[in-house]
């Protein structure tokens, strides 16, 4: 159960005092196990407010049916003056219906607590690591980039909000040939700004624009000293700057979508550092690494890590993996496993869990690095739960056609160029509307599109409602007030358990680590808000500020206030500005 004190959590501590009252009184035995009772609202809200399983998943040890011992439950709950009835449903399930001064008690609630209504205790200030977007720096972030940033970002201040302490860290793949390649391409830029003629740029380099303030910002640090010298000479120091410069403009990209990191890990600091050595001898102290020929696959080419040699391997089929995997090339040089692993157990140092957050083009690797962790987590003595969460590619559209990306041609849609064209609110939200692992298209017209079938406006048009009535009523001199709560009738309250869904939806998407339930929900509390908004169009009794009745319409400005208050606290958990106007 939960170990924050949300209305669903109050109920299922009643839930549990009932069960220990049975067991006072003989009915379960003692220590009976509860850790299977739920207490949750029922599919169909026509059923109640709250259904529980505790009959069902109890019966057995009762050594009774599960209706006889819902009888016995339901008998201590209608004691309760908070529980307005408690009906037997089915084979055995307990629906309750709970008192309307429980939901007027949390409108009052959501008023006092404010930013904070939500916030859970659950994860208990465990540490946890949140590694996202991690692009090379070799370009600007374009969108193959933008979804994993969001998600990632997202479910580090999802987690944050739930109770963990949370580190975000972004891996600089700054060791691999792909920044030769960056060096060399920043260097033509440099002999650019020099006034050289270059010409074409070089099948292989990176053609792209945003290389000739590099290559200008080059030209200001160095001046000519490296324009004619030979590559060995230079060949280091712009690999140096050209990462930093790039890294520069990433950050900024990434700060234009409100994503900030705590920590920047660098591959070539770690392998200068000998962490992927040290890796290598503790695997092999722990008899976790041997040195070993793979077998090329039958039937197919073999891969492209696959050797004739001996190379050391990691025994990562002890751990789930279909084969063993090396860690270092024939050459010497650590295999893209190989530095991977020695970057998990530098993370795995300072975190109780970690969780990656990767393009699903890399869902080829997930299994072997699991098992690393896996091995490092039996080493030191502790599980370090590990989770890698695949994010499809977006399609993105303009005029009904996929717009192209590549960093290597130059041609591709950053994210910055998205954030001009339709603003951060809009692009953090879009791509939390689907589950991550799903496909995804970004269409241009449709995300900035002014109705109910855009989740990004539906629900920032709500909270505008909600500011445009509370400056009306302000207007006209009528004041929001939870003293009058009582004259809140069926449909209003109605509201109210809506809203009262938010602190449990946080926990289930913290524990799940799914922010875009979040995504889901508001679209729910807003779609319900809305709703409740147009029953004043056919009944002006129904209004928020109703004509010639200040109590009722301070109770339902106030009702409303807090409507948008959980609104906000949502979309600040997914970065998105809550607006006032539209």
């Amino acid at each position: 159960m939960s170990e924050t004190h949300t209305l669903y959590a109050a109920f299922a501590e009643k839930i549990d005092a009932v069960l220990a009252a049975l067991e006072a009184e003989g009915t379960l035995p003692p220590d009976t196990p509860r850790h299977n009772v739920s207490v949750e609202p029922p599919r169909d809200p026509s059923h109640g407010d709250l259904a529980t399983n505790a009959a069902m998943v109890l019966a057995k040890q009762a050594k009774t049916n599960p209706r006889a011992l819902a009888e016995k439950i339901v008998e201590h709950l209608d004691r309760d003056p908070l529980i307005e009835s408690a009906e037997i449903a089915g084979p055995g399930f307990i629906n309750l219906r709970l008192a309307p001064t429980v939901w007027r008690e949390e409108i009052a609630a959501i008023a006092a607590l404010g930013a904070a209504y939500g916030k859970s205790t659950m994860g208990q200030g465990k540490r946890v690591n949140v590694e996202y977007v991690s692009a090379n720096p070799t370009g600007p972030m374009h969108m193959g980039h933008c979804r994993g940033a969001v998600v990632g970002d997202a479910l580090a201040s999802l987690l944050e909000y739930a109770g963990h302490e949370v580190t975000r860290e972004y891996y600089v793949n700054d060791a691999g040939s792909q920044v030769d390649t960056l060096a060399r391409s920043a260097h033509l830029r440099y002999r650019e700004a020099l006034g050289e003629d270059i010409g074409e740029i070089p099948e292989g380099y990176y053609p792209g624009a945003y290389l000739i303030s590099v290559g200008e910002d080059a030209k200001s640090e160095f001046g000519d000293r490296y324009q004619a010298a030979d590559e060995e000479e230079w060949l280091p120091i712009f690999r140096a700057f050209a990462v930093e410069r790039m890294m520069d403009m990433i950050k900024s990209d990434l700060g234009q979508l409100g994503i900030e990191h705590d920590v920047f890990a660098s591959e070539a600091a770690l392998q200068a550092a000998k962490k992927p050595e040290a890796a290598e001898a503790w695997l092999r102290e722990h008899d976790l690494v041997y040195d070993g020929v793979l077998e090329a696959p039958k039937g197919k080419a073999p891969p492209e890590d696959w050797e004739p040699v001996e190379l050391p391997l990691f025994r990562s089929t002890k751990y789930g993996d279909d084969q063993d995997r090396p860690i270092k090339k024939s050459g010497g040089k650590w295999t893209y496993f190989g530095a991977d692993l020695a970057y998990h157990m530098q993370k795995a140092e300072k975190a109780d869990e970690l969780i990656d957050i990767w393009g699903a083009d890399h869902s080829g690797t997930v299994k072997r690095i699991k098992a690393a962790v896996a091995a490092l987590s039996e080493g030191q003595g502790k599980p370090i739960p590990f989770d890698v969460k695949l994010v499809q590619m977006v399609q993105l559209l303009r005029d009904g056609e996929p717009a192209k990306m590549s960093k290597r041609s130059g041609n591709f849609v950053t994210i910055a160029d998205m954030v001009e064209e339709v603003g951060k609110d809009v692009v953090r939200f879009s791509m939390l509307t689907r589950k991550p692992e799903a496909q995804m298209d970004f269409d241009f017209a449709k995300v900035v599109e002014a109705s109910k079938d855009n989740p990004v406006f539906y629900v920032q048009y709500a909270h505008a409602r909600i500011c445009s009535i509370l400056r009306k009523a302000d207007e006209q001199g009528i004041e929001p007030s939870g003293y009058s709560l009582e004259l809140l009738g069926e449909d209003d309250l109605a509201l109210v358990k809506q809203a009262a869904q938010f602190p449990r939806e946080v926990e289930a998407a913290a524990r799940a680590r799914e922010p875009h339930r979040i995504a889901f929900y508001l679209y729910d509390l807003a779609a319900a808000f809305h709703a409740f908004w147009n029953l004043g169009n056919d009944d002006a009794e129904k209004r928020i500020i109703v004509a010639q009745n200040a109590d009722l319409s301070a109770a339902r400005l106030f009702l409303a206030a807090q409507i948008g208050q959980v609104i906000r606290n949502g979309l600040a958990l997914l970065g998105v500005d809550a607006v006032e106007e539209l």
